[in-house]
């Protein structure tokens, strides 16, 4: 089951790129007394992820500051290596987004977003979303419905609704 509006979101362990390496990251202590926007996306390095989804969060990732949002965190299933790389590359580090790693797909199979696709190598990967969530409660979310696109779950359309 997905998860909806007004659920809390279950805690889960991620991981996180550091310069001393691979950090586990609490789900529960980011959302906790916070105001974040979370983004979860099928991967790094994936063509709509990187010419689009992330993009979109990047260029608004201030306005969301000034509505008073503490933290833009991308989740995906891959390893921090790669979401460290991948962060770098799209400029999302520079712009102050957080990449969570979650490797195992803990988080994202406990919030029903999971999906596969073995003959491309997606297995338990992340369906694209953006939500806004207060102190664990899930206050708006956006999946996407289009494979290819992130009209409903880019950074402009959660920005309009907040």
């Amino acid at each position: 089951m997905s998860i909806s509006i007004g659920d809390n979101l279950p805690d889960a362990t991620v991981l996180t790129m550091t310069d001393d390496g691979p950090v586990q990251v609490q789900m529960s202590d980011k959302f906790r007394g916070r105001k974040v926007v979370l983004f979860g996306l099928p991967g790094a390095y994936t063509g709509t992820c990187s010419t689009a989804h992330m993009p979109s969060f990047v260029r608004t990732r201030d306005q969301f500051l000034a509505k008073g949002v503490d933290e833009v965190i991308c989740i995906s299933v891959n390893d921090p290596f790669v979401t460290g790389a991948w962060g770098e590359v799209t400029g999302a580090h520079a712009a102050g987004i957080t990449l969570l790693a979650d490797a195992a797909s803990e988080f994202t199979t406990a919030i029903g977003l999971n999906f596969s696709v073995p003959q491309v190598g997606f297995v338990n990967r992340s369906r694209r979303y953006a939500m806004l969530v207060e102190d664990g409660v899930v206050k708006i979310y956006n999946p996407e419905i289009a494979k290819d696109g992130c009209e409903i779950s880019g950074g402009e359309t959660l920005l309009a609704q907040i």
